[in-house]
């Protein structure tokens, strides 16, 4: 499970809301269209290396290649946090892509142990849950910029206790931890959607070239919010083959 916050806030721009809303409009755009790319993208590999023996047993049958592609996520996540507005424009996304990708492949044992149709019916609920509410932290007036550090340390603790129950193995606890998750990653999606309309700015003070970075960063900001409450509604909701 991972999280990533953008940490760039735009210099203070003078237009009017109009400009500023059409200015939010256009960048929005760009992060749902990158995010939904990288679903469908990951999505797709996902369902093809289930379908593949071979890659699986790649994959799978050796602990160290499963555990290496997630390193190599986290790692990619990072440097492109890290580095992003010193990459050029293809470089950062190339980097959405292969996460995209690499995602794509360590998630293909949610098809091996989920059935098909509970997939996507949990797919579904969690497309809808993450409309509402990043329609919710897009639209409401509402100051979310204090839940900040509320929800950071709840991310903290809730990684903290998944960790230490893979070794205690506890059905309650992992259970408590799932709906725990789904309103954790629930609250973040308005959080982050409300963030990025601010960020959204930086295209105005900044340039084109860095605003469009900018969308692709907050494309996998929310991304990862997605996959995650997916993921977690998946253990509360889907039925194991």
């Amino acid at each position: 499970m991972e999280e990533n916050k953008l940490t760039s806030t735009p210099r203070p721009v003078y237009i009017s809301a109009e400009e500023a809303a059409q200015v939010q409009a256009n960048f929005f755009t760009q992060v749902y269209g990158w995010m939904t790319a990288g679903l469908g993208l990951t999505g797709g590999i996902a369902m093809f290396a289930s379908s593949s023996p071979a890659l699986l047993q790649f994959v799978f049958g050796t602990p160290f290649v499963f555990v290496g592609l997630i390193i190599a996520e986290l790692l990619l996540v990072g440097f492109l946090s890290a580095r992003i507005f010193d990459w050029s424009l293809r470089k950062v996304q190339a980097a959405f892509v292969g996460y995209s990708i690499l995602n794509g492949v360590t998630l293909s044992c949610v098809f091996l142990v989920y059935t098909s149709s509970s997939i996507a019916s949990t797919f579904f609920v969690s497309a809808a849950t993450f409309g509402v509410m990043s329609l919710f932290g897009y639209f409401t007036k509402a100051d979310l910029s204090g839940w900040g550090k509320m929800l950071s340390m709840a991310l903290i603790g809730l990684v903290l206790t998944m960790v230490v129950n893979m070794f205690l193995r506890n059905s309650m606890v992992e259970t408590i931890a799932s709906f725990i998750g789904v309103l954790l990653f629930v609250a973040l999606i308005a959080y982050d959607t409300q963030k990025l309309k601010a960020v959204a700015l930086l295209g105005v003070t900044e340039g084109e070239e860095v605003s469009n970075k900018t969308s692709i960063m907050g494309a996998l900001t929310l991304y990862l919010d997605f996959v995650n409450l997916f993921l977690f509604l998946l253990r509360i909701f889907g039925r194991r083959r």
